[in-house]
């Protein structure tokens, strides 16, 4: 079974040689990966730098960066050096705009945090966020991001058709995690979606880690991915 981009594989695991190890065994069937925070002290720019530079994979680095606007744009512009596709930040409108300058000249595609698929509006209450519903703050951030120049937004797939309604959006990606195939353990994600209904909604790319990578064969589950990708139901209506 060949690859389809629209799936990104998360590589969660402990360090650059298991992330290398599942690359491997993943082989042809995928060719965009997703490295994130929690490798970042194992290895993960190095094997970031390898999967694309030695293997020809697209690299979605998710940093999910914070911080003042110079920090961010000396941050990305380093980043940037590394020839990679896409990198998450948080989606302030000023964290945006600095991160686009750090990327300026380059390829890399800035994608802005919406709201995390982990929390729902309990823990939004908990972090001191202004009262509303989720899709109402989702809407408002992404159009901000937008606004601010972000190159998509990264948001729970139960969003993607109201962002893909939003006028700022065309053009722009929309990237889901917290997608989970029919069956799989929720994990930590609260705001999920299978990965067809996920690209029907309106999503560009799709991001699965552990129903992969913590499978007996996780190549096979792969395979399942891919074949659901392929399926009419994967189809976007006015597509």
């Amino acid at each position: 079974m060949t690859a389809d981009d629209r799936l990104i594989v998360a590589l969660d695991v402990p360090n650059a040689v298991a992330g290398l190890e599942l690359a491997e065994e993943l082989g042809h069937r995928v060719s965009f990966y997703k490295i994130g925070l929690g490798m970042l002290t194992g290895g993960g720019l190095a094997l970031a730098n390898e999967l694309k530079q030695e293997h020809g994979k697209r690299i979605f680095l998710d940093m999910k960066l914070f911080d003042i606007g110079a920090t961010v744009e000396a941050a990305v512009r380093g980043l940037a050096q590394f020839d990679l596709d896409f990198l998450t930040v948080h989606g302030d409108p000023n964290v945006v705009r600095a991160a686009k300058e750090g990327a300026a000249g380059k390829d890399l595609k800035i994608l802005a945090v919406t709201v995390l698929t982990s929390l729902d509006r309990a823990d939004l209450d908990a972090a001191l966020i202004r009262p509303g519903d989720i899709r109402e703050i989702v809407s408002e951030r992404a159009t901000r991001a937008f606004e601010a120049g972000a190159d998509g937004v990264i948001s729970s797939a139960q969003e993607a058709t109201m962002i893909r309604a939003l006028p700022g959006a065309k053009g722009k990606l929309i990237v889901t995690p917290g997608i989970r195939p029919a069956g799989s353990d929720l994990g930590d994600q609260k705001r999920i979606a299978t990965p067809a209904r996920a690209i029907a909604d309106g999503a560009d790319h799709i991001v699965i880690g552990r129903p992969i990578w913590a499978a007996p064969d996780p190549a096979a589950a792969a395979e399942a991915v891919l074949a659901e990708l392929a399926s009419p139901q994967a189809q976007r209506p006015n597509a």
